[in-house]
């Protein structure tokens, strides 16, 4: 196939056609050889350096066609074949010089590879060869061509490789989002998929987000949403709502599209992939008041609790999380604990996933709050106090942390606080106190400050060497820290050997300084706390004088 004459503008039809034509058959033709291979050898690619080569010689051809030149290489597309080890398949790169389109075909026989299957062997050793041999930047150029069929291996590429970090990045710098809001509008459902789904991918990161917002890319989103009856482009979509949803602007946008209303009909006679999605995107929203209200209206509320008998991990850590916004709101609530919701979210925290667990204790705390009669309700559950004290011997600290928010609201029931210090509850906190972790040691103060409540909880906090590092939280630079541990520190304070512990690691000082903060709780908490320990002080200055 002859290249074009230099200066022409744009390929013939009869050129454009023939280009299309060995793109298909050559695809098709490595479609089959790569079947053929996978069958034989499990289908894993090993050898990065073709890889790289291919994109090198496409962007060097790439390159030389901009400067005007008139030579065009004859295509020699790629082939797969066995290497010498047959669990493994060797990617070898075209014969002779090769050009964008021996470059998409490459493309289109490594995607047959799905590299973004974990078992691909070496599958992010490709990834990164393609990135270093400059494919990025001539996968921007190949995405400005009006050819669909040049755009679906081109785009399928890309939103396989974003599955990495350095692909998301690089995707956002050569400014390739504004042309993946752009093929979004595109007729071929193929391509909608593959431009939503990279989409999907790289909105982990807030410009990125911000990026489809601007290009107003979400009204064509939630247009996607009513091609429920093709799936893969409804989990893509929903993916891509979801993961922009987690900017709070950006959820105002859905608001204009009613966004929301399709999302809880969607909740229903779907498969998980497009329900992990829709929940994580209801999650979100739920975070602004009114669309709480949006869910129940719409019924949403009863099916998203029904899904908290599933069993897939991902779909369970959303749903809590789905349920937990929800139960913010007081109508919410009462529907929830009608359709037995908290013992639901309950039973979750007994899941061997740590993200199911953790959301579960992070959703059960505004339960406890808008629960009518949630003190008794809390005693019902069978073990429950006993199960949610043990888990303070998680090692991760997402876990221990909402297990510390949750305790924090149990505790503040009297009869429910008696029951968790049985538990053993004290010398349980006070074993994590020795952490860095800002969001621990918030919620580990709240719920030091409120077990101090019972008995003589605040001396065994002392005894049990609590009371020093919480005076190191107080140079925290988190200021909702400094809140709860003056809280703490003003309940320990109540006990005079708690009082000289404070004094002697510097927590007057500290305290002082709080004193003049805007926040009233802070301010009256690290008052109280120097007040007692002021009062200690002068009680020892009058015996020694009598």
């Amino acid at each position: 196939m002859r290249s074009p004459r230099a200066g022409a503008s744009d390929p013939s039809a009869e050129h454009r056609k023939i280009f299309q034509g060995a793109i298909q058959k050559t695809w098709s033709k490595n479609r089959q050889r790569v079947t053929d291979v996978r069958t034989k050898s499990e289908g894993r690619i090993r050898d990065s350096k073709s890889v790289r080569k291919v994109f090198r010689k496409g962007a060097q051809t790439s390159n030389n066609t901009e400067q005007g030149s008139t030579s065009v290489h004859v295509l020699h597309p790629p082939f797969m074949c066995p290497s010498p080890d047959p669990p493994q398949v060797l990617l070898v790169a075209p014969r002779g010089g090769g050009n964008q389109t021996a470059t998409v075909i490459a493309l289109c026989s490594m995607r047959d590879f799905n590299l973004a299957q974990e078992s691909c062997h070496r599958s992010t050793r490709n990834k990164e060869a393609i990135r270093r041999a400059g494919g990025i930047p001539l996968l921007a150029r190949l995405l400005k061509s009006p050819h669909e069929n040049m755009l679906i291996p081109v785009v399928g590429t890309l939103q396989e490789c974003a599955s990495e970090k350095s692909y998301r990045i690089a995707i956002q710098a050569e400014g390739l989002i504004e042309d993946l809001v752009k093929n979004l509008n595109s007729g071929n459902h193929e391509l909608q998929m593959h431009c939503a789904s990279a989409i999907f991918k790289c909105a982990e990161d807030k410009k990125t987000r911000d990026f489809v917002r601007q290009y107003e890319g979400f009204q064509t989103l939630v247009g996607l949403l009513k091609v429920s009856e093709n799936k893969q482009l409804l989990a893509a979509a929903t993916g891509a709502i979801w993961k922009c949803s987690i900017s709070l602007e950006n959820v105002e946008k859905f608001q204009e599209y009613n966004a929301l209303e399709m999302l809880v009909g969607l909740l229903t006679d779907q498969p998980e992939e497009v329900l992990i999605n829709v929940v994580g995107a209801l999650g979100e929203c739920a975070r602004n008041p009114p669309n709480r209200a949006t869910v129940r209206k719409c019924g949403g509320i009863q099916p998203l609790v029904g899904l908290l008998t599933g069993i897939n991990p991902a779909l369970l850590v959303n749903v809590t999380r789905a349920v937990g916004a929800c139960a913010v709101d007081l109508e919410n609530m009462a529907i929830i604990d009608n359709l037995d919701g908290v013992r639901l979210l309950w039973s979750l925290l007994k899941n061997p996933n740590p993200d199911v667990q953790a959301n579960a204790a992070w959703a059960v705390c505004p339960c406890i709050k808008n629960a009518k009669d949630a003190r008794e309700m809390v005693r019902s559950f069978v073990c429950g106090l006993e199960l949610i004290v043990n888990l303070l011997k998680s090692t991760n600290k997402e876990v221990l942390a909402s297990v510390c928010a949750a305790i924090a609201n149990i505790a503040k029931d009297e009869e429910n606080l008696a029951v968790i210090t049985d538990h053993g509850v004290v010398p349980m906190l006070a074993k994590l106190a020795n952490t860095a972790d800002d969001k621990l040691r918030r919620h580990l103060a709240e719920a030091i400050a409120q077990c101090c409540m019972w008995g003589t909880n605040r001396v065994s906090f002392g005894e049990a060497g609590a009371v020093a590092p919480l005076v190191g939280y107080l140079g925290s630079s988190d200021a909702s820290v400094h809140q709860a541990t003056a809280e703490a520190l003003f309940q320990l304070s109540k006990d005079p050997n708690n009082c000289i512990t404070m004094h002697e690691n510097g927590a007057v000082k500290l305290l002082l300084g709080m004193i003049g903060s805007s926040d009233e709780v802070l301010q009256e908490a690290a008052a109280g706390c120097v007040a007692n320990i002021r009062r200690l002080a002068l009680a020892n200055e009058k015996a020694r004088y009598n």
